[in-house]
């Protein structure tokens, strides 16, 4: 069904066709008729079903860009999801002018955020710990609020979020709209539903990923061969990306290790790590300059991860929508994708409350490993310059391939951030684009550099 069919604003409407939104996915299909009237809506749906336009066109059409003091809340478990929620809203924003969205989230400086809140916003994005800070200290005000999302909201209550929902929500009008969508719909997540919408119709899209596009397999490991036979996994399939799934902080940093140690192209994703890392982090794995992602859980929602072709479930997922939730990070867009599971004897049983017809595969053991190895094809630099110093990757291509003579097809994925820009350059060619940004200009202008 297209766009065309709801009655949307010609400027929303244009900008849509810009992003290249051509048809509804089935929970804006649904979502977005409820949402439009105004309606409170409990909506159930995965990860990259195109939830976030789901909500966003609706809010967006609602705001009174005249009016900067907050109308929108949009609740968020993790800073990597309240970014890119934003970030999605930003670009559904376009047709809007001078409608500022506003990150608030963990791990960022209080004082720049206390800061960007005095000069006003229309819509704020965040998790639920920082909004609360800012209502302690008196520095964000929620009494003009229309419309809250609480965005995976299951997964909020997993990390203890319900009293801090509760006292926000406590903050804003009686009288607005919520919007709760949710991956799951177990009795916690229905409690909340009930408690903060009011007449809520409930929509839920499929939540099952199709074996067409996902090749599943499983093998039956000794706990001490596991990671030797996770090494065998990697060598015999050779993945261009892949997102390997550990059950702790301790586990996912000394596997990490053990995989940099054998050669292996690998960086760790844990709750743990400053913002910077964990930004630094994403991007490597997104711009082709890492293979492989050991991660808790954290990753597993909201990361926009794109073209993800394996995923690799080291340690047994909690429960079946867990294990749902890992393997949909791959087979996205239409594309297929693989998911390995390994686990011992012992937890078979376990493994059987997920499928119960699974067919476990012999591992084949490769003898010669001399010539196999798993390096990323890409290496990242950082220039110490972005969107406050005007830069565009069109000006960072530019100099780099015609004022310092790299290959253009070297180049790969850049990222523009406000004070930081990221280049992903190919391996061999890498040397040669560092020294030359750290010795040329750019815009004019010299910037310092260094390799990520």
């Amino acid at each position: 069904m297209k766009f065309e069919t709801l009655s949307l604003p010609k400027e929303m409407l244009e900008n849509i066709q810009q992003l290249g939104f051509e048809a509804m996915t089935q929970i804006q299909q649904e979502s977005l008729p409820i949402a439009l009237k105004g309606e409170d809506l409990i909506a159930q749906a995965k990860t990259g079903s195109g939830k976030t336009a789901a909500f966003g066109i609706p809010l967006l059409l609602k705001v009174n860009v005249k009016d900067f003091t907050p109308q929108v809340l949009v609740l968020t478990p993790t800073r990597e999801l309240a970014e890119q929620v934003a970030k999605e809203l930003r670009r559904l924003a376009r047709f809007k002018h001078n409608l500022k969205i506003l990150t608030l989230s963990g791990g960022m400086p209080m004082r720049a955020q206390i800061n960007s809140l005095q000069h006003g916003a229309h819509v704020l994005v965040g998790t639920p710990g920082r909004i609360l800070d800012h209502l302690g200290k008196g520095t964000v005000n929620l009494s003009k609020i229309e419309t809250i999302v609480l965005d995976e909201a299951d997964r909020m209550l997993d990390m203890g979020f319900y009293e801090d929902i509760k006292k926000i929500i406590s903050n804003t009008p009686s009288k607005r709209q919520t919007l709760l969508f949710s991956a799951t719909f177990e009795e916690e997540t229905k409690k909340i539903a009930k408690e903060f919408t009011n007449k809520a119709k409930f929509v839920k899209t499929q939540s099952k990923h199709s074996k067409m596009i996902i090749k599943e397999h499983f093998y039956e490991v000794e706990i001490d061969e596991k990671e030797e036979s996770l090494m065998e996994i990697l060598y015999a399939k050779k993945p261009e990306s892949v997102i390997v799934f550990a059950n702790t902080k301790a586990e996912v940093i000394a596997l990490t290790d053990s995989l940099i140690e054998n050669g292996f192209s690998a960086l760790d994703l844990h709750g743990d790590l400053d913002q910077i890392d964990r930004t630094q982090t994403l991007l490597q794995f997104a711009n082709r300059s890492c293979i492989i992602l050991v991660a808790t859980d954290v990753a597993a929602r909201g990361l926009d991860i794109k073209d993800v072709s394996m995923v690799i479930n080291y340690g047994l997922p909690r429960q079946k929508e867990d294990y749902i939730h890992r393997i949909g990070r791959t087979a996205r867009a239409g594309k297929e994708g693989e998911a390995i599971t390994l686990f011992t004897y012992k937890e078979k049983r376990k493994l059987d409350t997920f499928y119960s017809d699974i067919e476990p595969e012999l591992l084949e053991k490769i003898n010669n490993k001399e010539n196999l190895s798993l390096i990323a094809s890409m290496k990242t630099l950082c220039i110490h310059g972005g969107k406050k110093n005007k830069l565009r990757a069109g000006d960072i291509l530019g100099a780099l391939a015609r004022d310092m003579n790299i290959d253009p097809n070297a180049i790969g994925k850049i990222d523009i951030f406000d004070l930081y820009s990221y280049v992903a350059i190919q391996r061999e060619h890498f040397s040669k684009a560092l020294n030359s940004i750290k010795e040329g200009k750019i815009k004019g202008r010299k910037f310092k550099a260094w390799a990520v």
